[in-house]
């Protein structure tokens, strides 16, 4: 009786249940619920209850990118040598690790995102949120690196190297989505060599050393 009466007052988690009731109808049907009413009907839930957790299935596409980027993170920190890493192995380690995570949700992402015409490093419109959240993470990342003097700060250039680093981001998650090699290994080489390229680019180049030599020229005058 105990047991029974305990399994009785166990709480719903409505949120995950949302989550992948869409996830679902996703991979099962190819496209989004028709309306919220009818999806929550499929869950056997009260069209009221499902705004309690979301306002709209814009808002559930956000909340599974988030998720995504915050698997992510809670992986990276179970590695144990992540915050030994320079600023660019940390960012290799951060999309290499994205991957595998969003390989989790292939099917889904592919059912929404595979078959559209899109730019070479567009993210969906619903990863505003996704946005914001890994520019708060990036931005550490770029801090340590000038901290190290691994990444060159430069007057009004510097400022947008986030905004660099996101465009990259969008770069991989197209590339990928495209990638039919075995094992994503074209994918894994795209990541290394376009991570190498913006943190080259980022870091004091032979331009950087002219221009300071020229600098100390005319000053010496």
């Amino acid at each position: 009786m105990e047991a029974t009466a305990a399994k009785k007052t166990i709480k719903k988690d409505y949120r995950k249940i949302i989550l992948e009731g869409f996830k679902n109808h996703v991979l099962e049907h190819g496209t989004m619920p028709t309306s919220i009413f009818k999806f929550a009907k499929e869950l056997k839930m009260k069209e009221g209850d499902f705004y309690v957790y979301f306002t709209s299935f814009e808002a559930i596409k956000s909340t599974i990118l988030v998720d995504i980027f915050e698997e992510t993170l809670r992986q990276i920190q179970t590695q144990g040598v992540f915050e030994e890493y320079t600023a660019r192995e940390k960012f290799l380690s951060f999309l290499f690790t994205w991957i595998e995570v969003l390989k989790m949700n292939r099917s889904y992402l592919l059912s929404l995102y595979g078959n559209k015409a899109k730019a070479l490093v567009s993210l969906p419109r619903e990863s505003a949120e996704f946005k914001e959240k890994f520019k708060e993470f990036v931005n550490e990342i770029i801090l340590q690196g000038k901290e190290t003097e691994e990444i060159a700060s430069r007057p009004v250039i510097s400022d947008r190297y986030d905004e660099a680093l996101w465009l990259q981001v969008g770069f991989v998650f197209r590339f990928w989505l495209e990638d039919r090699s075995a094992g994503f290994e074209k994918t894994d080489a795209a990541i290394e060599k376009s991570v190498n390229l913006g943190f080259d680019l980022m870091g004091k180049s032979a331009l950087d050393s002219f221009l300071d030599f020229a600098k100390f020229l005319y000053q010496s005058k």
